[in-house]
C-alpha cells in the first residue's frame, strides 16, 4: 500500500499587515501610530499526497499556491492546523527532513553567477557531505538526463535562461531528494525548453519515485505531469481530484467539424437542428455533448454524403482557465 508523504489538516495562514494614507502627514501618524489587520490568505485547507505522485497546485495570482509551497518546506509557518512532511514538521528545519526535499522556483536562482554552474554543484555538494567522487557520479548522471554536458563550465552569465533553469534544477538534485516542490518551473522559457523540462521531470520520477508538488501558470505543465490538481481559489480548495474528471466536468461537449462533398448537404446539416458553431461552403461545424456523440455520428453518417469528419476538444488552456475565474467544481 502506497503511504501518504504528504498530510495537511485544517491549515491556515494569516499574515498581519499595515496600511497607511498618502501624503506626508499619512507617513507621520502611519510613523508613530501604525494600523494593522491580519489578512488570511490560507483557509482551513485539508489533503493528502501519497508518495510518487505529481499533484499540480492550480489557481489565480494571490490564490495561495506559492504560500502553500511554502508552508509545505518550512519556509514560513502555519498559523493554524498540521502539516506532516515525510514525518516531519517542516517548520522545524530539521536536518533528514531538509535533506529530502527540494524548492525550485522560477524567479530566484542559486547559481552563483559569476563562476560555471560545475562550481555550484561542487559547493551544493559539500553542503550536503557528498564526497566528490560521489558528487561527481551524481552530477554525470543528471547532466546527461538534463543535455547540459557542455554548459558545465561556461560561466552562469553566458548562459540562456533555459540553460540556467536546468543547471538550476540539478544544483537542487544532487543531494538525491525524495520530494520536489516546484514553483513555476518553466516560467520564461521557450517551447523547446519547457519541453525538455517536462520530459526530464517525468523521467525522474519514474526512476526514483520522487514526490513532485507543481505550479505553473504553462498548462501543458499541468496536462503532460499531472494526473491529479488541487485547486485553490482565495485561499480554500475548490477541486481536488483527477484532472481528467476536471477536465470532463467543464468540458461537457465536444466540437465536430463535417466536410461535406456538398454546399446543399451543409445546408441540409444544418437544418437538423444541431447546435452550429461555424458553416463555411460545404463545412460545418457542430457542438455536441458528450453522451450523444455516438448516435449523432451514426446519424451523419448514415444519412449524408460525407467527405471528412473531425472531432475536436476545446483548446486545453481555454478549458482551465475557467479555473481560474471559478470558485466550486463538484464532481
Amino acid at each position: 500500500m502506497v503511504k501518504n508523504i504528504i498530510d495537511v489538516r485544517n491549515l491556515s495562514k494569516s499574515f498581519d499587515i499595515s496600511s497607511k494614507k498618502p501624503g506626508i502627514k499619512g507617513t507621520i501618524k502611519h510613523f508613530f501610530k501604525r494600523q494593522k489587520q491580519s489578512l488570511k490568505v490560507i483557509k482551513d485547507i485539508s489533503f493528502e499526497i501519497k508518495e510518487g505522485e505529481i499533484v499540480g497546485f492550480l489557481g489565480a495570482n494571490g490564490a495561495g499556491k506559492t504560500t502553500i509551497l511554502k508552508m509545505l518546506c518550512g519556509l514560513i509557518y502555519p498559523s493554524e492546523g498540521s502539516i506532516l512532511v515525510s514525518g516531519n514538521l517542516p517548520y522545524r528545519r530539521k536536518e533528514n527532513f531538509l535533506k529530502n526535499i527540494t524548492l525550485i522556483m522560477g524567479q530566484k536562482q542559486q547559481l552563483i553567477w559569476d563562476l560555471p554552474p560545475i562550481e555550484s554543484f561542487y559547493l551544493n555538494a559539500s553542503i550536503y557531505d557528498i564526497d566528490k567522487f560521489e558528487a561527481k557520479k551524481r552530477i554525470k548522471k543528471l547532466s546527461v538526463m538534463l543535455e547540459i554536458d557542455d554548459e558545465l563550465f561556461i560561466p552562469v552569465r553566458k548562459l540562456s535562461l533555459g540553460q540556467r533553469m536546468k543547471s538550476e534544477l540539478l544544483a537542487a538534485l544532487i543531494h538525491e531528494p525524495n520530494i520536489l516542490f516546484l514553483d513555476e518551473p518553466t516560467l520564461g522559457l521557450d517551447i523547446n525548453a519547457q519541453r525538455n523540462l517536462r520530459k526530464f521531470l517525468q523521467k525522474y520520477n519514474v526512476e526514483t519515485n520522487a514526490t513532485i508538488c507543481l505550479t505553473s501558470h504553462y498548462m501543458k505543465d499541468i496536462t503532460s505531469l499531472c494526473k491529479r490538481v488541487i485547486c485553490v481559489h482565495n485561499g480554500s480548495i475548490s477541486y481536488d481530484g483527477e484532472l481528467d474528471l476536471l477536465l470532463k466536468k467543464l468540458s461537457p461537449v465536444k466540437e465536430i467539424l463535417i466536410v461535406c462533398r456538398s454546399n446543399q448537404d451543409a445546408i441540409k446539416l444544418e437544418k437538423l437542428g444541431f447546435s452550429v458553431k461555424d458553416k463555411t461552403r460545404n463545412e460545418i461545424t457542430i457542438k455536441v455533448e458528450n453522451n450523444y456523440i455516438i448516435s449523432t455520428l451514426k446519424t451523419i453518417l448514415n444519412n449524408f454524403d460525407i467527405e471528412d469528419l473531425y472531432i475536436n476538444e476545446p483548446p486545453i488552456d481555454e478549458i482551465i482557465g475557467k479555473i481560474l475565474i471559478k470558485k466550486d467544481y463538484d464532481v
